[in-house]
């Protein structure tokens, strides 16, 4: 049987995480991307063993179809965040890879983004204890 403590202790963790991804949301808007864009910037980032991502790669890693992420990639580019090569191994293959204004703006979001993560993970602990210690 799942107990009281299991709901709230799910409840709290819900809502710290809703609160973060609005306050990420927040965060890229007001620095002239969508989150969206922001989204594109993370994984390319964060994408393990190379830093670039083929259009593919993209789709699977934000779940999104195929044309949506080209569309996605194209205003990507155009509001100079990210560029796209020519894979020289794979011809078919086109590398998305973030510029230098990608980067700058990625910092300086993600560390936004990290501090918040911080404040909410000891909010979250505090609460757990809240409800623990009723």
């Amino acid at each position: 049987m799942i107990r009281k403590e299991d709901y709230i202790a799910l409840a709290a963790f819900r809502k710290a995480l809703r609160k973060f991804l609005r306050f990420a949301e927040q965060g890229a808007i007001e620095a002239g991307l969508t989150p969206q864009q922001h989204q594109v910037l993370l994984a390319i980032k964060g994408f393990p063993d190379r830093s670039w991502m083929s259009v593919g790669d993209l789709a699977d890693s934000l779940q999104l179809k195929h044309h949506a992420i080209v569309g996605l990639v194209d205003r990507c580019q155009s509001a100079g965040l990210v560029e796209r090569t020519t894979d020289d191994a794979d011809r078919r293959v086109v590398r998305v890879s973030l510029t230098e204004k990608g980067e700058q703006v990625l910092e300086h979001l993600t560390q936004r983004n990290l501090d918040e993560l911080r404040i909410l993970g000891r909010l979250t602990s505090e609460l757990e204890e809240l409800a623990l210690n009723k």
